[in-house]
């Protein structure tokens, strides 16, 4: 089945089966290899993406649910690492082994796009993804301050636009 949609602001297609969970869409067929597979139930997030601006699992999410859909990958937060959170992500040194941190940084992109400066139980609550490492305070610093600086900095102003998120 031809599935059309827009990914990192760029018109695609893909011929896939329609059940084809979108994950393995990003990864196999567009070759966006930053969103990764965790548990493949929804559960830990490491499959976030941006759907229409919301955040959402993809390993469940099946491919024809997305046909005319606006995603944005950790590729396309920003085009030159640039976005506030990912920004806040490296100047605190939040990853550890890494793994969850792409679906982490989505998950907090989407929420300071929704609160503007969320307060500590309102990350504890939307940061639901699930990490290994355990830094989860580091996380919820970084996005403390990608608030901050998404309030007060026209670069993230031009990276959001420049994003489509």
């Amino acid at each position: 089945m031809e599935i059309t949609f827009t990914v990192n602001q760029e018109r695609r297609t893909v011929d896939v089966a329609p059940d084809m969970p979108l994950l393995w869409v990003l990864r196999d067929v567009l070759d966006l290899k930053g969103t990764k597979f965790g548990c493949g139930m929804s559960r830990c997030g490491a499959c976030t993406v941006h759907v229409n601006g919301e955040a959402q699992r993809t390993c469940t999410l099946p491919a024809s649910a997305v046909a005319g859909a606006h995603i944005t990958t950790i590729e396309g937060l920003s085009l030159d690492g640039t976005h506030p959170v990912q920004r806040a992500w490296k100047e605190l040194d939040v990853p550890q082994c890494g793994y969850c941190q792409a679906g982490q940084m989505m998950v907090a992109a989407w929420l300071i796009e929704r609160e503007g400066a969320p307060t500590d139980v309102q990350i504890d609550y939307a940061m639901s993804n699930i990490c290994r490492c355990a830094t989860y305070r580091r996380i919820r610093e970084a996005v403390h301050r990608a608030a901050e600086t998404d309030a007060t900095d026209p670069v993230a102003a031009a990276s959001r636009e420049g994003s489509g998120s």
